[in-house]
């Protein structure tokens, strides 16, 4: 059904004005204003913002880790996104050693056929490199539409690869297209620290925090970084959670690398401290990288403002704090590490970014949807609000204010990483593809309707915002 949005204040990466948007088979078809078309839904969003859907690149839905499942499957976390502003997400798919990696992708397509309701693309796992994967990584790219790749640097004997891995998946992603992404922690050093503080009977959930210090965050950020100008490769980094590694990336961006850094809100929020509540209540701030001392937060929020980070992911990856974070009661490497973060990750961006004077609103729009689309292979299609993109929409009430709580939330797991946080700001309606998701704060959209993401390969080429500074 074709709709006209009237009355609203239009917000991108570069500009913000009024006008009035024509949606009609899925696509933005007019900007203007007086629009009128014969049979079209008059959609009023006076006193809010329009903005792109936002675009979380960062997710693990339905995925194993540590002997369990994170709680939020394709249907319960793609809800939950849309109620937080989100229209598109991608997701991790892990794959094993020894197996076709179109294996690991099929199996990932099982997990969301027929539930997930916005659009979804896959990333994917390189734990190994050798004859077999080197052949299959073009078909992966040309026919699934999967053009970015994650090595772990960390998980010792579980998910780790080793710098030979990292530094051939570079230049095979240089050759063919792709963006290879790492999560940048020195697992081999996190490794000994573990067992020695096991050893000494150091077991609360804090002792995860302590035994991956932020210097191993930065020694993997620098090494990935520079094996990346070595192999005149690309790099992005994801869940970025200190100082170390945002110094990390801006050296190599003042070398001219052609390094991209990703932070998260619980880092720019929430601190080490989190992990020391009684009653084991800080397993459920057990994540990796884990929470810094909060002095970390201030520096994240000027590498958001001045570039040096480049996109908002979230990291969600839900486990229940009963009966899942209480594995690790008396052995802090059982607790299964993750949070829920999808649902609120706009909203805080914007209440404590924008509202707060941090980053300006087209920042704010760059972050959460424009720079992950060209970054990812899914601009101008997704990302913007301009003629022929997807009417991917969020009707955003930038003034009501309102406590974050699990109480409310609607993700599948039982308690709220942000648990009575005061926020400003909400998602009135979202709308994919021109259809509603979420329609005044009520969900309408229907399992299975999001459609699979075949992504472009990388490219420097996609155009950037007109004042952006770089040093490519």
């Amino acid at each position: 059904m074709k709709k006209i949005i009237k009355n609203g204040t239009i917000v991108t990466a570069t500009d913000t004005y009024q006008a009035e948007l024509l949606i009609e088979d899925g696509k933005i078809a007019q900007i203007g204003t007086n629009l009128s078309a014969i049979g079209a839904e008059i959609v009023d969003a006076k006193g809010c913002l329009v903005f792109p859907g936002g675009i979380d690149p960062h997710t693990h839905l339905d995925m194993p880790f540590g002997g369990t499942i994170t709680k939020d499957d394709f249907e319960s976390g793609t809800i939950a996104a849309a109620f937080g502003g989100t229209t598109s997400i991608i997701d991790f798919c892990l794959t094993n050693k020894g197996e076709p990696l179109k294996d690991a992708i099929q199996t990932w397509h099982g997990k969301s056929k027929d539930k997930a309701v916005i659009d979804y693309g896959f990333h994917l796992m390189i734990g190994e490199i050798n004859d077999k994967v080197l052949n299959e990584l073009p078909q992966v790219i040309n026919e699934e539409g999967i053009t970015s790749f994650k090595v772990f640097m960390a998980y010792k004997n579980v998910l780790q690869a080793d710098d030979e891995t990292l530094f051939r998946t570079l230049v095979t992603a240089k050759e063919h297209g792709g963006l290879v992404m790492v999560h940048a922690e020195n697992g081999d050093v996190i490794d000994y620290l573990t067992k020695k503080a096991l050893e000494e009977g150091k077991t609360e959930p804090i002792y995860h925090a302590l035994t991956r210090p932020q210097e191993l965050e930065g020694e993997a950020t620098g090494r990935a970084a520079r094996l990346t100008g070595l192999a005149n490769s690309q790099l992005y980094v994801v869940h970025v959670s200190c100082s170390d590694a945002v110094e990390q990336i801006a050296e190599a961006r003042s070398k001219g690398f052609n390094v991209w850094g990703e932070t998260c809100p619980q880092y720019l929020v929430l601190d080490q401290s989190y992990l020391e509540k009684p009653n084991f209540e800080g397993a459920k701030y057990v994540w990796s990288p884990p929470l810094r001392e909060k002095w970390n937060q201030e520096v994240l929020w000027n590498a958001l403002k001045n570039g040096t980070l480049q996109t908002f992911g979230s990291d969600q990856c839900s486990f229940d704090f009963k009966g899942q974070k209480e594995l690790g009661r008396n052995d802090f490497t059982k607790i299964p590490n993750g949070g829920p973060i999808i649902e609120d990750r706009l909203t805080i961006l914007f209440s404590e970014g924008v509202k707060k004077g941090r980053i300006s609103l087209n920042q704010f729009v760059d972050l959460t949807s424009t720079r992950v689309a060209k970054l990812f292979g899914l601009f101008p299609k997704k990302g913007t609000i301009a003629i022929g993109a997807d009417a991917d929409l969020v009707i955003f009430d930038p003034n009501v204010e309102r406590v974050i709580s699990a109480e409310t939330h609607h993700m599948a797991v039982d308690y709220n990483a942000f648990e009575g946080m005061k926020v400003t700001g909400e998602p009135v309606s979202v709308l994919v593809r021109g259809d509603y998701v979420i329609r005044d704060k009520q969900f309408v959209g229907k399992p299975g309707s999001g459609q699979y993401l075949k992504r472009e390969k990388y490219s420097l080429n996609t155009p950037l915002n007109q004042n952006e500074k770089l040093s490519i």
